[in-house]
């Protein structure tokens, strides 16, 4: 499921803790890696162009080094135009598995690629976006290989939630310890007319989230956990993350009811640029 990826470079110090953290895909059956770095000449000068493409090169060159060393083989290419564009076109024309970007919001030269492209390609592309942390509060996350050693799957029933559970399947099968399952029953849709049923929908939906849980303990040993909370989805998610200190969050870009909020309302991508997490987007289905 992880065989060919994509990691999308910067010139930063982030961009390569982002590079180290990367070996635990190794665990998930990654063995090629095309490493990408993106840069459109048109918006410089010819004599800083030039430039950027020497330390664009040497950057190229000390990841892809980092990378080797962890087992990959890594092929390296510097990109121009438009960028989202390009790097899912790549990604479609190579058959890779996901596509791998650094969530570090400043960088010496791409500040501004990280404030679009790296969140834009979240609604246009149809491959997994993993958006990798530098979680400088928790060195012990940060310097382990084991980002997919404990996963959160939030979960709101929708088709799209179902396609990135057939994702947190496969990780468990590569030996993923521990997945945390967890809806959230959100406050501003229940609140004040269907207060009266919650406990009812937690009835449900604990039952729901116990044949999930079962799913996965049939694949491996795996410890599994199932929560639900009630309150704003965003925040819940983030609040479990912090308090479980939980490296990875798998869940879809798309969905009914608050996964469609996250990601497509006014609070877009906040579980992305909030949660001291790693996450793995799992794009739906476009034609829906």
């Amino acid at each position: 499921m992880f065989e060919k990826i994509i990691v999308v470079s910067e010139v930063s110090n982030a961009s390569n803790e982002m590079v180290k953290c990367i070996r635990s895909l190794r665990a998930l059956g990654a063995t090629e890696c095309l490493l990408l770095q993106c840069f459109n000449p048109h918006d410089v000068d010819s004599g800083v162009s030039s430039y950027l493409t020497s330390i664009f090169n040497e950057n190229l060159k000390n990841q892809s080094e980092i990378l080797t060393e962890q087992g990959f083989t890594v092929k390296t290419q510097i990109i121009s135009g438009n960028l989202k564009s390009e790097i899912n076109q790549i990604a479609q024309d190579g058959d890779y598995s996901v596509i791998v970007v650094g969530a570090e919001k400043h960088s010496m030269v791409g500040a501004l690629f990280l404030g679009g492209v790296a969140y834009d390609i979240i609604y246009g592309s149809t491959k997994p976006i993993m958006l990798v942390k530098d979680n400088h509060q928790d060195q012990t996350v940060r310097n382990s290989n084991d980002q997919i050693d404990h996963i959160l799957f939030p979960t709101d029933f929708s088709e799209n939630a179902d396609i990135a559970f057939e994702y947190v399947k496969e990780m468990v099968k590569q030996g993923v310890n521990k997945v945390t399952i967890f809806h959230i029953q959100d406050e501003s849709k229940i609140n004040p007319y269907l207060l009266h049923r919650l406990v009812e929908f937690n009835e449900i939906d604990n039952s729901r989230l116990q044949k999930l849980k079962d799913e996965l303990q049939l694949l491996n040993t795996v410890e599994v956990e199932i929560k639900i909370r009630y309150g704003a989805p965003t925040s819940e998610i983030i609040k479990l993350v912090d308090e479980e200190r939980i490296p990875m969050i798998v869940m879809g870009t798309q969905g009914r009811g608050f996964i469609k909020e996250i990601f497509l309302g006014s609070v877009s991508h906040n579980i992305v640029r909030h949660a001291s997490a790693s996450v793995l987007l799992i794009p739906g289905n476009r034609a829906d």
